[in-house]
């Protein structure tokens, strides 16, 4: 499924129907999640933050994605879904929050950086170890089929789960109960330096929905309407009762894995080259410059108007003090023990003799 080529040519029949200031508002966030990417790394290296997970090059996956959502359907991520939380209204403060792992971070400073969590966008925290968000989305999804609550979760992963156990575990059961779950795989044709080709023998990861009784579809993933389009029609067969829906949304990390990645050790310069010139935010652009929405006066503006925003949470968060000692011990019972209040105590007061 593509409905914008490289060139920013569309193809009018498959358009999705979307208002011309929405269609800004999405490119907008692309272009804000691409300058955030950028700046998380800049913050790594100097020492600012301890860790960067970047998405780049995989914001129309995300950005597409989510936004065929309704607010009260639920969101599993794998860790290149800043988009997904930020196009759900949460702060892009908050977000720079977790990253400086402050005394405002939601989580505490208990994440790594990206894995971001909000109960009240439903995004439930990200987690490091592979795939293991699939069963959780899963067994979220047939709890609202049970209590007839007609929610959709989907769950975002990459080609290198799929060879992980947790990945069959929640496909079959999907499977088997029909729950209204939508697998959302973002092959980037990287799992860290392994490529996709010694990730599986089929001939597409969509292919594999097919062994476990459901359908599955391959979209361009670098093409931020065919994504929404074939995330919507998911979205609205499984809510309906139709079941879940593997997408195979084939896309490509421009950046390293990580901030402790360095990809040029297993990659060409020729492969990057081929895929930056497929570069999803580009593309988006060159669409609504053909459709006459987009001028180089609009461009310099988004780019100044997002860098000033990422600049002022950055400011913000960085004077935020550490999450407070006591914090250890919150958050883990509902009533903390007599055991916890004893360490907690005892913590309290060996700070005080140091202070």
């Amino acid at each position: 499924m593509q409905v914008i080529k490289p060139t920013g040519d569309y193809v009018e029949e498959i358009e999705p129907a979307i208002s011309k200031n929405e269609l800004k508002r999405l490119y907008k966030l692309m272009v804000l999640v691409r300058n955030l990417d950028i700046r998380g790394l800049q913050l790594q290296r100097q020492g600012r933050i301890g860790f960067f997970i970047g998405s780049l090059g995989q914001e129309a996956c995300q950005i597409g994605s989510a936004y065929a959502l309704k607010p009260e359907d639920w969101i599993f991520p794998a860790y290149r879904e800043i988009g997904a939380v930020l196009l759900r209204g949460v702060t892009l403060k908050e977000v720079m929050n977790q990253y400086f792992a402050n005394a405002e971070d939601l989580e505490k400073g208990r994440q790594i950086t990206n894995l971001y969590g909000a109960k009240s966008a439903n995004f439930v925290s990200g987690s490091a170890p592979i795939a293991t968000q699939l069963p959780h989305a899963v067994g979220a999804a047939l709890a609202a089929k049970i209590r007839a609550d007609p929610i959709v979760t989907l769950v975002y992963f990459g080609e290198g789960a799929t060879s992980e156990n947790d990945f069959h575990t929640g496909m079959n059961f999907a499977g088997v109960f029909k729950t209204p779950t939508i697998f959302f795989c973002q092959n980037n044709h990287w799992a860290i330096s392994v490529p996709v080709e010694r990730q599986t023998g089929a001939e597409t990861i969509a292919i594999k929905a097919k062994a476990y009784g459901f359908e599955g579809v391959r979209v361009d993933g670098n093409d931020i309407l065919a994504v929404y389009r074939t995330t919507k029609e998911a979205v609205d067969k499984a809510r309906q009762g139709g079941g879940p829906t593997l997408i195979e949304a084939v896309t490509y990390r421009l950046g390293p894995h990580s901030s402790s990645d360095d990809p040029t050790r297993y990659r060409t310069q020729e492969e990057l080259e081929e895929w930056q010139r497929r570069d999803p935010v580009t593309r988006f652009r060159k669409y609504l410059e053909k459709k006459q929405l987009w001028s180089e006066a609009d461009e310099k503006n988004v780019q100044e108007e997002t860098n000033r925003e990422i600049d002022e949470a950055i400011a913000y968060a960085e004077k935020v003090p550490r999450p407070g000692i006591e914090t250890l011990f919150t958050d883990v019972y509902a009533e903390m023990p007599w055991h916890l209040e004893e360490q907690l105590r005892d913590l309290q007061q060996e700070k005080s003799r140091k202070e």
